[in-house]
This record gives C-alpha cells, structure tokens and sequence, in this order.
C-alpha cells in the first residue's frame, strides 16, 4: 500500500477550471474537482455516460443509434449503440484548415509535414487506389512499417473504406509478421524498403519479398521509399511505390459501416504460442479514444501530442486517434538516444523543445535509462509548452516519478496509464482533477468499472489481487480473428471469474483512489505462499547504479518458489559478492525478507517483447525445462539462448 500522505504534484484551480472534464461535467451537474462521484455515476449510469461522450466529441455519423446500450449485463454480449453506422477515418479526418495534423521526424533529421486539409487530400488518393485494387469494406489492409507519414494516411484510407487494417513494426522477424498477417490474409500490405535505427541502415527489401510470397491472399504490395527516394523494385512482385500510389483529384469517401464493426486487428505478445488477433470495433475504439484524450488526458485542438511507439504497439493506435482530438500528431522513428548520428540522451527533449510538445508519452525502461545516463532535461531544453507526461508499458516506480518532477519539470501531471492490446486503451490513467501520488495511476477511466478481486472473486481493498472490470465497456474486443463461437474470446477474459472480465494485471486500489499496479499476476512471485508483484523488485534493483536492468522471476525448488534475479551489468562491471549482498539488504531494508532473491545473477540480455516489456513468462519457462515457442515475438529472441543453457545447478 502507498502511505505517501502528500501528493507530488496537483492541477491548479485555473487548470481545473479550463480542462475539458470540467466542461463536460458541469452541465450533467458534477462539480470539479470531485472525479470519485462523476466516475461513479459514470458506472452506474453506463448508457447516459457514453451517450455523453459521443456528443462531447462531436461523433459524425451517418445514421445515428437511437439507444445506446442491449444486453447491459452481458459480459460479454452487451451491444454499444446498435443500428448506428459511421466511419472511422471520418471522425478523425473531420477538423479542416491550414493547421499541422501530422509532423513525422526521423533519426535523420528529416521533418515532413502535412496539414489538416493535405492530409485528408492524401487519404482520399490513396483510398481510391485502394478501391481499385478491390478493397471492400471488411478487407484487411497490412503495413509493415516505421511510425511515420505514410503509415497514418495508409491506416485512414484503408479504414474510409470500412476495410480492417493491422500493423507490424519493421524490426519484426520474418516468421513473426507471418503468424501474425497469415492469420487474417491481407488483400493489400504497406511496407517500406528498410529504416534507420541508432545510426544503422537496416534494408527490409529481401524480408518484405520473402514475407509477400508467403501470403497468398496479397493483391498488392506498396513499397514505402523510406531509405531511397527511388528504390529498387525488381525483386517485388505486384509492388507500387508509395509516391506512385493514388488517384489525383479523387474525393473524399467515407463507407458507414456498425458500431461494432472490425477496425483494427491486435496481436497478443505471442512468446509462449501463436499470437491471438484481437479484433477491434470501430464505435467502441473511437469513443473510449475520445474519452481518454479529451477528458482523461486533456488534449484540446491545436494541442501536440507525442508518444515514443512503434507501429507494433498499441499506443501507435491510440496517438492516431488524437486526430479526432484535434490534435497535431508528432511522429518520430529511430532510437531515443540518437541524434545526427552519434549516441546522444537529448534527442526527444530537442523535439519536445522544437516541437513545443503539449504532451509526451514514454515508458518507465526510457525514463530509468535518462536517470542513468545523469540527463536531466530540464538543464537543457525549453519545456514550457509540455504539460502532461505519460508513462506506460511497465508499472512506474515511485522514485521514478521524483526523477520527472525534479529533472524534467515541477509543475506537470506524471499520468502513469495501464490498460492494453486486448482493451485498446487504459483501465487506469490519468485525469486533469486529481492529484498525483508517488506510485500511483491517479484512478480507473471514467465508464470503467475497475476492481481488484482475490483468489475467490471477492474485493480486495488495502491489498493486492487480480485486476478485473465488472460491466462491459464499448472498447472490449468484438472478438478474437477465426474464433466463430467466441470459445477463444471467452477463455482469455470470462473463465477465470464468470461474467467479469479478468485482465491478468496484479493491482491494488489506493485510499486516495488510486491504483497501483504490479505487474502481470501470470509473473506475479509466490515464495511461501506469499503473492509478490514483480514491479516491487525491479524498483529497487534497478535503482542500483551498477544495474541497467533485470528480470525476476518465480522458481519451483523443494515445494517451494523461490524468486531468482537476473542482473545486466553496466559495462565493465562485475557482479561480485560484495554487489548481491548490497542488492539483498536493498530489497530486504525496503520490502520483506520473503522479497529476497534466493539467486542472483548476471546475464547478457534481459529478454522483452517488441512494445519493450519484461517477458518473465518466458524466462520462467525456460528455467523449468519447457519451451518457448514463439520467440520471434520478442525484440532480442537470442536473449534466450542464456537462460535456455542455464544449469539447474545454478539456481540452487
């Protein structure tokens, strides 16, 4: 449990004054800043609340729902605005003028522009040859590409049209885009001819080849000239370039499709079997991401939204989404600590300063990575502008929000969100009303019926259980891709504790009505009977200058767990005895002795997936003897190779 008494930041009366919460709540009568009685009403009056936030976000469409909510008690089952029909893409193309919409920066240097009324422009050609290579509403539309320009205006023009689009990042391996696009046979895939990561050029040609024969389904492919202005096609069968692909002058067209039609197609990490394909509605993505960045998040129009991500993570999804916001999307490709092409901490803060960012999203191995590299932005750059810092992928240590209040900027909401792939948004995240806890998400998202459940299915309250939603919400998956009876779909959320939804998070609800999250409860540590959140250890651990970062994990020995530490070593630095004692008294001086690794250990690699998390699932896997079968949905799969080789001698 948290027991800090003060918060380490809180809005000010006039920012709580001007937030757009506050014009949203004052007409249905709830009066700033009392979150924890709108977002009860907002639970317990579901349909009223998302009737309010499709009007507060101006939702276009083209035949409006007369009720808002069937089957309200099904879960899952529950029907969000049925018989209305819109588009996505037209929600997030509606704002027109001369103003920015997308700025898209690489490790280059470049920076590439276009505005609100170009980019509709671009969307609208790109579309129409879309529509001639065939594409129909329920299509899919793959891209295997960086987070750039061309990706949004694929994704928007593929969706005018009602087709399902779906993405990898180009750092994927081969086998890994297969598991993923085999599954739903794209018609059309958006790939680019290589990138650029820590000054290194990377050709994707030979994999984009490789990867297209090994799809059928694939009518066309349209190659990305991110490298070259002009590259080599040859080898690519049915391959456009980009530059080449669209019909000048076509208008714009905007194909209704339901509420819950699909939208995008999301993939589970995939590291211990085939990636599932989490199918995504379009009503429900675009209301929950209204909700999120309008009234969680405070993203007004005009406002610069930035979040480090690739376009193999959900966030890329959700940054898109700002569009509909108003917002102008920054994008960068490339290695956060790469500038001009040297090594360089400084490189998203110059864009956070060139850039007059009013937000900016990371993760907590970035911010830890900036802490021990000794640069504090703050020194160096103009903030001004930025108001607001996300932090997901991994719980936020408590230390960790010091480091942003003392090194980036005192007067900023540290919004730590957690949610997911399988929700397409956050269970718990910000908001521009309350005040901010050391080790703290500020509190659940409006219309999320958040709770923390033990073993039992009973609430928990002042400690740690399973993360679980209560009443459906309008992001929840339409289903999982070839899951005709919704078996799959229901095994994953719904078996664990009937007619709730489980989502595998080990969390606790704060008197301050905040939640703190652990990690996952599949990693979660169990020594002596004993539930440990892996995020406890790694704050402390990685706290320790000699450390740049660790996994943990749960071993089987004598009837019991015991908690086993791997250690990567700044380099140069050994890990001797006098450094595992340090670590041990850290951990037991801090947290419990039942906190204490039994083993500590240096390896080359801490495995992670390709959004940046943890894999403790897998190293724990391979400890016990069994397999990994999907290490291509890692980042760093030869990470393996040492725990994989690992004697059993070494963990006793």
């Amino acid at each position: 449990m948290n027991t800090d008494v003060e918060p380490i930041w809180a809005p000010s009366p006039q920012r709580i004054e001007a937030s757009l919460l506050t014009a949203f709540a004052e007409p249905l009568g709830f009066a700033a800043p009392d979150y924890a009685s709108l977002h009860r009403w907002s639970v317990e009056q579901p349909a009223a609340f998302w009737r309010a936030v499709w009007n507060d976000g101006g939702v276009v469409a083209q035949t409006p729902a007369e009720i808002e909510l069937e089957h309200p008690q099904a879960m899952p089952g529950a029907r969000w605005f049925p018989g209305s029909r819109l588009n996505f893409a037209e929600n997030l193309l509606r704002h027109r003028g001369g103003q920015e919409a997308v700025v898209a920066l690489d490790e280059r240097g470049r920076r590439r522009v276009l505005s609100r009324d170009q980019l509709r422009e671009r969307v609208a050609q790109v579309a129409a040859a879309l529509k001639a290579d065939g594409v129909v509403a329920g299509d899919r539309v793959a891209a295997f590409m960086p987070n750039t320009l061309e990706t949004v205006v694929g994704m928007l023009a593929a969706t005018s049209l009602g087709a399902v689009w779906s993405s990898c990042s180009p750092d994927f391996g081969e086998a890994g885009v297969l598991e993923r696009f085999g599954q739903i046979e794209p018609k059309v895939l958006f790939a680019c001819d290589g990138y650029l990561y820590a000054g290194k050029r990377i050709d994707t040609r030979e994999r984009v080849a490789r990867i297209c024969a090994a799809l059928p389904s694939l009518q066309r492919l349209v190659v990305v000239p991110f490298m070259d202005d002009t590259p080599d096609l040859g080898a690519l069968s049915r391959a456009v370039a980009m530059p080449d692909y669209g019909v000048v002058g076509a208008a714009s067209e905007f194909v209704a499709v339901a509420f819950d039609a699909p939208l995008y197609v999301m993939y589970s990490s995939g590291t211990t079997g085939k990636p599932k394909c989490i199918v995504h509605g379009v009503g429900g993505t675009l209301l929950q991401h209204l909700k999120e960045h309008r009234l969680q998040s405070d993203v007004r129009p005009g406002d610069r939204l930035f979040f480090f991500t690739t376009c193999g993570w959900m966030m890329w999804n959700w940054l898109v989404s700002g569009l509909a916001a108003g917002a102008t999307l920054v994008l960068y490709d490339g290695s956060p600590f790469h500038v001009d092409g040297v090594s360089a901490p400084q490189a998203l803060w110059q864009i956070a300063q060139q850039e007059r960012l009013s937000q900016f999203g990371t993760s907590p191995k970035y911010l830890s990575a900036l802490e021990k590299e000794g640069y504090r932005p703050a020194q160096h750059h103009d903030l001004s502008a930025l108001r607001t810092i996300f932090s997901t992928g991994s719980p936020l240590a408590p230390e960790q929000y010091d480091f942003v209040r003392d090194a980036i900027k005192a007067d900023l909401q540290l919004a730590s969100i957690s949610g997911g792939t399988d929700i397409i948004s956050c269970f718990a995240l910000g908001n521009p009303w309350s005040p901010v806890y050391r080790g703290e998400l500020q509190g659940p998202g409006l219309g999320m019926a958040l709770d923390v459940f033990d073993a039992d299915g009973r609430p928990l309250r002042g400690e740690a259980g399973e993360l679980v939603c209560t009443q459906p919400f309008p992001s929840m998956p339409v289903g999982f891709w070839n899951d005709p009876d919704g078996s799959r779909y229901r095994a994953a959320y719904f078996e664990r504790f009937p007619g709730v939804w489980h989502h595998g998070d080990f969390a606790e609800l704060t008197p301050h009505g905040g939640v703190i999250i652990s990690g996952r409860s599949d990693a979660t540590l169990n020594p002596g009977g004993v539930r440990i959140g892996t995020a406890e250890i790694y704050r402390i651990v990685d706290a320790q200058p000699e450390v740049l970062e660790s996994v943990v994990v749960g071993y089987q020995h004598d009837n019991d767990e015991q908690v086993i530490l791997f250690v990567r070593m700044r380099e140069g630095v050994v890990l001797d005895d006098t450094l595992v004692q340090r670590i041990k008294r850290a951990v037991r001086g801090e947290l419990t002795p039942r906190h204490v690794p039994a083993r500590i250990l240096a390896c080359p690699e801490v495995p992670r997936t390709i959004s940046g998390k943890i894999t403790e699932l897998a190293v724990r896997h391979l400890l016990h003897g069994r397999t990994v079968q999907n290490s291509e949905a890692l980042a760093n799969p030869q990470a393996l190779d040492y725990f994989r080789t690992l004697p059993p001698s070494a963990l006793r």
